[in-house]
């Protein structure tokens, strides 16, 4: 029987516990809970109800101070910094004609039902498509160059953050990223058996709270 995907309220929980239990540093990059009345403007600006899924996870972290690699590929954002990219990639696609689906792409360079949650190192969008439909809740990339990329997407926010906890409390990996520790003592995520990072050591991270 399939592992039942953790709320991620739940997943934060214990990721919090490993974190303060291996680099607290990583653990103080994230921000204290947000609170309602942001979530409420938030919903205002963008027009449509937050994904149940990030306003949980919101609740328990309002995103991280700065960009850090808690996460396998993407720093999650706070509200206010999920408000001001979906504007900006609103603004830019209305622009440029950014809401159309080109005939070579199978997505838009943006939609208004994409909620941009996180952001990778190169500055593209994580978004949570919000769109209706049998895809509703699933993981994207977007607001970077070419349409949006749902190829292999997370079926939703809960399952990647389930499996970055259980990836901590249980070993192995998230597709293909594993966790380890720098020699300062920071969360890094990379490949299986990589031993250093720009000349410095890397070390498997521990694996459960001991």
């Amino acid at each position: 029987m399939p592992q039942q995907t953790l709320p991620p309220s739940e997943s934060w929980r214990r990721i919090d516990s490993w974190l303060a239990t291996h680099t607290p540093s990583g653990l103080a990059l994230l921000n204290p809970p947000a609170t309602p009345s942001e979530l409420q403007d938030a919903e205002q600006t963008l027009g449509i109800p937050l994904p149940g899924d990030l306003a949980d996870s919101l609740r328990c972290h309002n995103g991280l101070s700065t960009w850090a690699t808690v996460l396998p590929e993407q720093s999650p954002l706070s509200v206010s910094g999920i408000v001001d990219r979906w504007q900006t990639c609103m603004d830019i696609a209305t622009e440029n004609d950014g809401l159309t689906t080109r005939p070579w792409d199978d997505e838009p360079w943006w939609h208004p039902f994409w909620v941009p949650w996180a952001e990778s190192s190169d500055g593209g969008a994580q978004v949570i498509d919000q769109r209706p439909g049998p895809d509703e809740g699933r993981l994207g990339w977007a607001g970077h160059g070419g349409g949006g990329d749902f190829t292999d997407s997370w079926p939703g926010l809960a399952a990647l953050l389930h499996a970055v906890a259980r990836a901590f409390h249980g070993g192995g990996g998230v597709r293909g990223l594993h966790p380890y520790l720098t020699a300062q003592g920071e969360l890094w995520w990379d490949e299986e058996n990589c031993h250093e990072l720009e000349g410095q050591p890397l070390t498997p991270a521990p694996i459960g709270l001991s």
